[in-house]
Formats: C-alpha cells, sequence, structure tokens
C-alpha cells in the first residue's frame, strides 16, 4: 500500500514514520562523529608521543615540508602543516556548514523558541570563557588568544555522550550538538573578524562575487557537484588570498547547499513506475530512459544529504585526525603549565564554559525565550556544559591564528590539560544526573 512499509512477514503492515527523514540524518551523525572521537585520541596520543621522542626533530620537520605551485607570476608555496589548516580544514568547516544549514532549516534550530536554549547556551559559553581567559592575563602578554576558550568539539563531545550509552537521554545528544553548531558558528565569526589581518580587498571582492556566481547558479537550474567544486576552489583560492581565513569559505558555500530535493516522492515514483512497465516488455530499455532513472534517484536526495553522507567520514577519520597530527605535536613540558597562557586557556575551558551555558540558560528559561528539554535537568546541563570545555580541534585551530611560537606551545598544553579534565568532570556529573540505564525506545 502506498504510503506504508511491508512488515515481509504477513503481519499488517506499518505506517511510515515520518519523523525519520528529521531523526535518521541527527542519528547518523552522531553516530559518526562518536566514532571519530576514538580517531581523534589515537592521532592525538601520537602526535604528542612522536612530539616528545628522539624523532622529534624529523616528525616535525614532516610539517614544515613546502608544498604549492607556481603559474606564471602567481606562486603559491605553503608548508604541509599550512594546508592541512587551512586547505583540509575547508571541508571540515564546509561540513559544518551544511549541518548548520540543516539545523536551521529542519532540525532544532528552525523552531524560535527551540532554538532559544541552545542558542543562549552557546552564546553564555562563549563570551565567559573569553572573559575570564582575559580577566586571568590582565591584558598582558598572550592576551591576543581570547577566542581560545570559546570553542567547543563536537567529536569529542559525542564521543563522551556515546561512552554514557543509553543513560542520557536522546534530547541531551540533540541539545549538544545544536550547542556545539552555533559554537562553531561563533568561532568562525570570531576567526573571520578577530584573526583578519591583511585584507586584500580586491581577492575579498572576488570571493563574494564567486559566492554570487553560485547563487545565480542555482536560480537558473545547474545541479553539476563538479561546476560547484571547481567554483569553491576558486573561492576558497580569493579568500585564502584575501587576508581572512579560507575556511570562512567553506561554511558560506555549505550554507548555500540546497536542502530541498529537486524530485519529489510523487515524481521519483512515477518515473520509477513508468521505467518498470517499460523494462517489463519485449522492448530494450533505451539509455535515455535509464539515464533520466538514474538522475531522478539521485536527485530525489538533496544536495546537502548526499554531500554531508560523502563528505562527513572523510572529514571525521581523515581530516581532522590529520588536523591533530600536525597541529598536537607539542612536547609535554610539566613546568609549561604553569604559564599564565596556559592557565588561563584551563580556567576558561574547565570553569567559564559550563557556568557561562547554565547561567545563560537559566536566564533565558526564567525570561521565557526558551525550556530545558525533557529528560533534562539542571544538573544533567551542567555536566553537558562541563564536556562542552573540551575544545580541542577547533580551539587548537584558533590558537594557531592568534598566537606563535613558544606562547601557542603552551596555549596548545593548556587545551589538551583544559579538554581532559573538562571530560572528566563531565562524566562525572552526567553520571550522578543519571546514575542507571534508561530503558531502550
Amino acid at each position: 500500500m502506498k504510503g506504508q512499509e511491508r512488515a515481509g512477514d504477513g503481519l499488517p503492515e506499518l505506517p511510515n514514520e515520518r519523523v525519520r527523514g528529521l531523526t535518521e540524518p541527527i542519528a547518523r551523525f552522531l553516530h559518526v562523529e562518536a566514532a571519530g572521537g576514538g580517531a581523534l585520541v589515537l592521532a592525538t596520543v601520537v602526535a604528542l608521543g612522536l612530539a616528545s621522542s628522539p624523532f622529534a626533530e624529523a616528525w616535525l620537520a614532516i610539517w614544515k615540508t613546502p608544498v604549492g605551485f607556481e603559474f606564471g607570476d602567481l606562486r603559491i608555496v605553503h608548508s604541509l602543516k599550512h594546508w592541512i589548516s587551512d586547505g583540509l580544514m575547508s571541508l571540515f568547516f564546509f561540513v559544518v556548514g551544511l549541518e548548520l544549514k540543516r539545523e536551521l532549516v529542519l532540525g532544532e534550530l528552525r523552531d524560535p523558541r527551540q532554538a532559544g536554549l541552545p542558542i543562549a547556551a552557546a552564546l553564555g559559553g562563549m563570551v565567559v570563557p573569553a572573559a575570564l581567559y582575559l580577566l586571568w592575563l590582565g591584558g598582558g602578554e598572550g592576551a591576543r588568544g581570547w577566542g581560545i576558550p570559546m570553542a567547543t568539539d563536537i567529536a569529542f563531545v559525542v564521543g563522551c555522550l556515546a561512552i554514557l550509552g543509553r543513560r542520557v537521554p536522546h534530547a541531551l545528544r540533540v541539545l549538544m550538538l545544536s550547542l556545539a553548531i552555533v559554537d562553531d558558528l561563533g568561532a568562525i565569526l570570531v576567526i573571520a573578524v578577530g584573526y583578519t589581518q591583511d585584507l586584500r580587498l580586491a581577492m575579498l571582492g572576488l570571493g563574494v562575487l564567486g559566492l554570487g556566481v553560485v547563487v545565480g547558479l542555482r536560480l537558473i537550474g545547474v545541479r553539476s557537484v563538479g561546476v560547484y567544486g571547481l567554483l569553491g576552489v576558486g573561492i576558497w583560492l580569493c579568500f585564502h588570498e584575501s587576508g581572512v581565513h579560507a575556511t570562512v569559505a567553506g561554511v558560506a558555500l555549505g550554507l548555500l547547499t540546497p536542502s530541498r530535493s529537486w524530485v519529489g516522492p510523487r515524481l521519483l515514483s512515477d518515473i520509477v513506475a513508468r521505467a518498470g512497465d517499460f523494462l517489463s516488455g519485449e522492448e530494450r530499455p533505451t539509455a535515455g530512459v535509464l539515464r533520466t532513472v538514474e538522475i531522478a534517484s539521485r536527485e530525489a536526495t538533496p544536495p546537502l544529504d548526499r554531500l554531508e553522507s560523502a563528505l562527513h567520514p572523510w572529514v571525521t577519520f581523515a581530516v581532522i585526525p590529520l588536523f591533530a597530527l600536525a597541529n598536537a605535536s607539542v612536547s609535554i613540558d610539566v613546568d609549561a603549565l604553569a604559564h599564565p597562557v596556559a592557565l588561563a586557556v584551563v580556567v576558561g575551558l574547565v570553569l567559564g564554559k559550563p557556568l557561562g551555558i547554565v547561567a545563560a540558560s537559566f536566564l533565558a528559561v526564567r525570561l521565557g525565550l526558551a525550556r530545558l528539554p525533557d529528560g533534562v535537568g539542571w544538573p544533567a546541563l551542567l555536566g553537558g556544559g562541563a564536556l562542552a570545555g573540551i575544545g580541542f580541534t577547533m580551539a587548537i585551530f584558533i590558537a594557531s591564528l592568534a598566537l606563535e611560537g613558544p606562547l601557542l606551545d603552551v596555549a596548545k598544553l593548556g587545551i589538551l590539560l583544559a579538554s581532559l579534565v573538562s571530560a572528566v568532570i563531565g562524566f562525572a556529573l552526567l553520571l550522578r544526573a543519571y546514575p542507571a540505564e534508561r530503558a531502550p525506545g
């Protein structure tokens, strides 16, 4: 029967669950992120181990290898580490843009009442850590790193929630995912506004023009991934040369990706049915018929879903671990943890994150702008806020833009320590909030 699922065992057919179209992408995203947390931990341990080993000099030299190309007067040559941080990480930010678009169109952020809590929590979780960082340093050396404790690492947070299993309600997982996505958007704005140097307006204008061309091609119906891919490379190059960090281009392209399918379910059903009638006859199917079925099948899935499904595993299991290998390669020095910058990072992430998240959420709830999800109380939100102190990937990324030399190394050590402490505190608080596993379903 149309609109129903066949049981396959003689039982009455069950109706389709329309909500699956919303929940399945979220569940898939959470599953990949949780598994990716393990790959990220492994890459970090390897990087720290090699950076503190007798092979440290050779290991660090790998990331300084110059890579690039020359074409006439155009010469673009950077270190391997730079290409990973500015090039490959643009794919990470593109996926962030895709997920942000999903949340804005289909997810928690589409409803102002539902969006109020993660937005308020994320804002508090950015402002308070940055303020504590600056207060701790008193405007001294390293103050430029104020954006470091604002970040939350989605993979690690989701991975920690996955380890806790069914005792953590799904509502808390979705809330933390939405919070982390808004947090990422805030970090992107910080990168674009706070860490832009030597702005070249001509190149920036070309990059913005390229984004306009993408919008125009969408309006006239161009659907070739190859065309948009080539345009995306050109836009990335313009942003890279403009002085605005190139990863901003990745987010912009993600937000411009269509979230609706070109071929609806009814049209797809008609095309497949007519093709089936044709194929059941004696006449050999033409290439045109098969091509139409192929296009209809592909375009029945929104481009956002197709790209996210294709890129998310690569980003999670390749790009992010590569970034960790290149950027977490710092020798562990216990004495360096007492440096004011390292301590400011720890204070910002370990104390500022949960304090800012809970305080801003409490204010939003009291003002009637938001409400706590079912099954999520204040102790659980405090535990989730503590886990949000796991900054890692984004925190190291911002640190590499804000600081350099010895200050960058001590900031990275502070990030590693703060992330470890935040994970332990978050685990303890959530185990206290949910002492027993919840029943399935």
